[in-house]
């Protein structure tokens, strides 16, 4: 079989060194998908995408994320600590002021995100043409049986 080929059309598995879709199970324990869920959800996104610019408050980011409450938010940043992607610094000032920061892993993640936004923005033509021509079919599709029965 050559190289970069799958053994038969059903078979997915993916044949770049290294990379393997099995990683990406829905267990509950899969560590990679648990990574992925939380990077993946959009308050993360935001977070990171708003953070790549410079430190902020947890005040000024809830004024930035339209439609975040003050405890999603919070669970979104405590999140993003614990795996190492956000610095949150405590100044000792009264009243407490926190800065929160992305850190290098954080950055490096961003810059990620960011390749992935430019392919999206760069294909949403095709996607958005792709969408109506699947609408018309199932539409289509849907509508068949009713009119032969009329």
């Amino acid at each position: 079989m050559e190289d970069g080929t799958f053994e038969s059309p059903g078979n997915c598995r993916y044949t770049e060194a290294g990379f393997d879709v099995k990683n990406w199970d829905t267990r509950e324990d899969c560590e990679v998908r648990q990574i992925l869920d939380r990077i993946a959800d959009k308050w993360s996104l935001l977070v990171i995408a708003l953070l790549d610019q410079c430190s902020m408050r947890f005040t000024e980011l809830r004024r930035e994320i339209d439609g975040i409450s003050q405890r999603m938010l919070a669970r979104t940043l405590r999140h993003l600590e614990r795996d190492g992607l956000v610095k949150r610094t405590v100044h000792p000032v009264v009243p407490p002021r926190v800065d929160y920061e992305l850190t290098p892993l954080g950055a490096d993640l961003h810059s990620t995100i960011k390749a992935l936004v430019t392919w999206t923005e760069e294909h949403r033509a095709q996607i958005a043409a792709a969408r109506t021509a699947y609408d018309a079919r199932t539409s289509a599709d849907e509508n068949a049986p009713a009119a032969a029965t009329r």
